[in-house]
């Protein structure tokens, strides 16, 4: 039965069956086998998370390769190296001696070196009268030269696995950041949609990945991510399908006035109206008739953020980090103070429906700034989305006498 070379360890160091069984499995490397000695040593390194080597290890390591004269691990050249501690403390960067060991028997326990401890624990070398090494005491570094093969396919495998958890991790940065823009674009532009609730699984879906994740779990985020991206695009698309066919309706089905323009008076009728001027009136909401159904028209940002603002100073302390920079904060700010104010969801997605997104922040926002003078928050708004369905209110009004309650200086378009 052919069997490895089994050593037992000097001194207190006791001989486990565990390293008995690893020597035994590294078999005798073939004659006249060859390998460079620094490509094992990089593979070892591109490995050492395999075997559980710390840097300190492979700095060991490479101190032992250092007193192999070789540029080639040979058997026919021995391969024993019998530095002392001293030397090879010097040759790994100066580490301590108790460091020293600690590494040299995690490199033993790897299988990458063995002990050829001598009858005295000390390292040395017997020579003949030629001066040529006959038989040395000290580190073995034939499982390098044995397992040459087994640690370059080790490494390859490393390196593939390394290539894959990146890509997965590019894949998942993109998916993210298309999800994140996605939903951004879709409230800022008022797009229909709970957009509230996609935002919500999106960052459950990035609370739950794990701070240091492995590939399993990036692959795992990253499907639940694109399958919310799909969902996304799905949404968008029926509202691009929506607005071509309300684009191709014949004439004699709808009528709809556009306008682009952020002058006050143009955008509130209403107001105009109360000042003297006849002007035909333009509710916010419109409706169209398509295949039977209705569908609602919201008129986006009525009007200037800034204004808003300045009219609404308070709404500004419930943005994201104490400040409002566009629109779709105002409206987080919004859905905190809906809860702060006591309002029902069904009453603030209500006044949603009727206004438009964008509008009913706008109107949180006011009632907010007028909080002290309301009972109910949840009543008053529902009455607001009552009249504006009726085509009886618009925020116009409201907006010009919070902000003369606020100094402001109201000027008005003739």
């Amino acid at each position: 039965m052919q069997t490895g070379h089994v050593t037992t360890p000097f001194g207190r160091r006791p001989a486990t069956l565990a390293l008995v069984k690893g020597q035994l499995a590294i078999a005798a490397p073939a004659p006249g086998t060859r390998v460079e000695k620094w490509k094992v040593f990089r593979d070892v390194c591109e490995t050492r998370e395999r075997f559980g080597l710390q840097d300190r290890a492979l700095a060991v390591l490479d101190a032992l390769l250092t007193f192999y004269p070789n540029p080639q691990l040979d058997a026919e050249n021995g391969l024993v190296v019998f530095p002392s501690n001293a030397q090879l403390s010097v040759r790994a960067h100066g580490i301590t001696e108790s460091t020293l060991r600690r590494q040299l028997g995690a490199l033993v326990d790897a299988g990458l070196i063995q002990r050829r401890d001598s009858p005295n624990g000390k390292r040395y070398a017997h020579r003949d009268r030629a001066g040529e090494i006959e038989h040395a005491y000290g580190f073995d570094l034939s499982p390098l030269l044995a397992r040459a093969t087994e640690l370059a396919l080790l490494a390859q495998d490393v390196a593939a696995e390394r290539m894959r958890f990146r890509r997965a991790k590019e894949a998942l940065t993109i998916c993210r950041r298309d999800v994140r823009k996605l939903i951004t674009a879709a409230i800022e532009e008022g797009a229909p949609g709970n957009w509230a609730h996609v935002e919500t699984i999106y960052v459950g879906i990035l609370g739950r990945h794990p701070r240091y994740p492995d590939r399993s779990q990036v692959e795992a985020t990253f499907d639940e991510m694109e399958l919310l991206r799909t969902e996304v695009l799905n949404l968008l698309e029926i509202q691009s399908e929506t607005e071509n066919m309300d684009g191709n309706a014949s004439p004699d089905d709808r009528h709809i006035q556009n306008s682009n323009t952020e002058s006050i008076n143009e955008l509130e009728p209403s107001y105009r109206k109360e000042q003297g001027e006849s002007v035909p009136e333009k509710p916010q909401v419109k409706s169209v008739t398509i295949g039977g159904a209705k569908s609602k028209l919201e008129q986006i940002k009525a009007f200037p953020l800034g204004m808003v603002l300045r009219a609404c100073p308070q709404i500004a302390d419930y943005g994201p980090g104490g400040g409002i920079a566009h629109w779709r904060e105002l409206m987080t700010a919004a859905v905190v103070v809906r809860s702060m104010l006591g309002v029902s969801p069904s009453a603030y997605e209500e006044a949603c429906d009727a206004m438009g997104p964008e509008n009913a922040a706008v109107a949180m926002a006011c009632i907010l700034e007028r909080s002290n003078f309301i009972n109910s928050a949840g009543g008053y708004l529902r009455d607001l989305t009552k009249r504006s369905e009726q085509g009886e209110f618009s925020l116009g009004p409201m907006l010009m006498s919070l902000l003369k309650a606020n100094g402001e200086t109201v000027r008005y378009a003739v």
